[in-house]
């Protein structure tokens, strides 16, 4: 059976290892890819998959597939610091939610003040690397095929 991850937002893939971070660059986390939104003011960040929503937090949430798999997104690098600022919770933890629904508002602008990167990890957790095939466009729509996994 194949599960496929779609993009939570609009922009470049890029490499994992790109990552400005040690802990997803060198998938301390788990594998995955990373979303790079480029000048985008604001976004919304939409479910890439469906399945329970098992964490919530304003720059960050994670959803537990029906597989068991669990796919964390976290918007931004170091956005937990912002306190907030910018992310507007469009959904509530233990929710269940359909691929492409709507999570979390995104304005851009604290994060980018702050100098903070605006890069978006999708890690899949309890998974391996040879797991995983990534696409390798260099631009992704949000809901579009990002991961596949076996």
């Amino acid at each position: 059976m194949t599960t496929t991850i779609t993009a939570p937002i609009t922009g470049t893939v890029v490499a994992l290892a790109e990552v400005p971070d040690p802990v997803f660059a060198e998938e301390i986390v788990g594998p995955g890819t990373a979303i790079d939104p480029g000048q985008a003011q604001s976004l919304t960040a939409v479910a890439p998959a469906a399945g329970t929503l098992s964490s919530l937090k304003p720059h960050a949430f994670v959803i537990s597939t029906a597989d068991g798999r669990g796919i964390l997104v976290h918007l931004g690098i170091d956005t937990v610091e912002l306190s907030g600022a910018g992310f507007e919770l469009l959904a509530e933890a233990g929710a269940e939610v359909a691929a492409g629904d709507a999570l979390i508002s995104w304005d851009t602008a604290p994060a980018r003040e702050a100098g903070k990167s605006l890069i978006v990890p999708v890690i899949v957790l309890e998974a391996e690397s040879g797991d995983l095939k990534i696409t390798p466009a260099a631009e992704v729509a949000a809901g579009e095929g990002l991961i596949e996994l076996a």
